[in-house]
């Protein structure tokens, strides 16, 4: 379990570059849907070479065949999981901070429990105990910052995310079961590629694709700036490729809900690194005897899952 919440804490440190970035692109006027759009394009490309890395040129094919034999499953779970999720991520950054929608997003971390005990997994009452005490302490980090709040960053930046906290693992917990369950309404695709964390990456990003050339045609944004380019392509290697195959890696030792519960809960770290690289880079965000209090409690939240996990 302390590798699982590690690896997590890791995955969580390149997670919080999104948030971070996306403020910036926000700032600079860039729109929104290029930031989530480019991210996936630019994760395609960094993805299929580190594919072509590992196993050459025939990796890429055999992945791209195993897409094409599912891809009714992938396109679903990675419209749902990267394609729903980061729209709405990359929306409510034009109405509010970064470390807004970071500390929003563990909400994450409760909505986890419910699509687990949707998909049949049952953990101890402890889990929901633990996962409450993360809870408050992202509530209290948004307490702490309440002068900024108005009910446009309400409406347009804090319910989208909420949202998005079902559609991220909705989206893994659908790849999980495909590899691992035995759940009858989601086909069981038992090939050894899945064991490799770049490869399931590759297949969600791949599945979302249909739904960024839809909403490209429908909305029709403003071609990007530069900026806006390299800063997509910033968070397409930090936190699409680094954090999602960490975290996707991780997900994937777990051996029982409880790990799983426990490797979604690191998520609640990000809002940590959010604060700190908002208050280095943009000058943002600050730290006060509440927001402390509240990443108190995250961390006792994390502890508690380390050390009183059942087996």
């Amino acid at each position: 379990m302390f590798k699982l919440i590690i690896l997590g804490i890791i995955a969580g440190a390149f997670f919080s570059t999104t948030f971070v970035l996306n403020e910036l692109m926000s700032i600079s006027g860039g729109h929104w849907l290029w930031s989530a759009t480019l991210r996936y394009f630019f994760m395609i490309i960094f993805l299929a070479l580190v594919l072509i890395f590992q196993g050459g040129i025939q990796r890429v094919i055999d992945v791209c065949k195993l897409y094409l034999s599912n891809y009714i499953f992938w396109t679903i779970s990675g419209t749902v999981g990267f394609g729903f999720f980061y729209a709405l991520i990359c929306f409510s950054a034009d109405f509010s901070p970064g470390w807004v929608i970071a500390a929003t997003w563990q909400f994450t971390v409760v909505a986890t429990l419910f699509v687990l005990m949707f998909f049949g997994k049952k953990f101890p009452k402890k889990i929901w105990f633990f996962s409450i005490i993360i809870f408050v302490g992202v509530c209290l980090v948004n307490l702490a910052h309440m002068e900024t709040f108005d009910l446009k960053a309400l409406l347009l930046g804090g319910f989208p995310i909420l949202i998005a906290s079902f559609c991220y693992p909705i989206g893994n917990q659908l790849v999980w079961e495909a590899k691992n369950g035995e759940h009858k309404n989601v086909p069981q695709i038992k090939s050894k590629l899945l064991n490799n964390a770049f490869n399931k990456v590759f297949l969600l990003s791949l599945g979302s694709l249909p739904l960024w050339f839809v909403l490209i045609a429908i909305i029709q944004p403003s071609a990007p700036s530069d900026s806006q380019i390299m800063n997509t392509a910033f968070v397409a290697l930090f936190s699409g490729v680094f954090a999602t195959s960490i975290f996707l890696y991780t997900r994937n030792i777990a051996k029982n809900s409880n790990e799983l519960a426990a490797v979604d809960a690191t998520q609640a770290t990000e809002v940590v690194f959010a604060l700190i690289g908002g208050m280095i880079f943009l000058g943002t965000g600050s730290l006060n005897l509440i927001a402390m209090v509240g990443l108190v409690l995250i961390m006792a939240g994390l502890f508690l899952f380390t050390k009183y996990q059942a087996y």
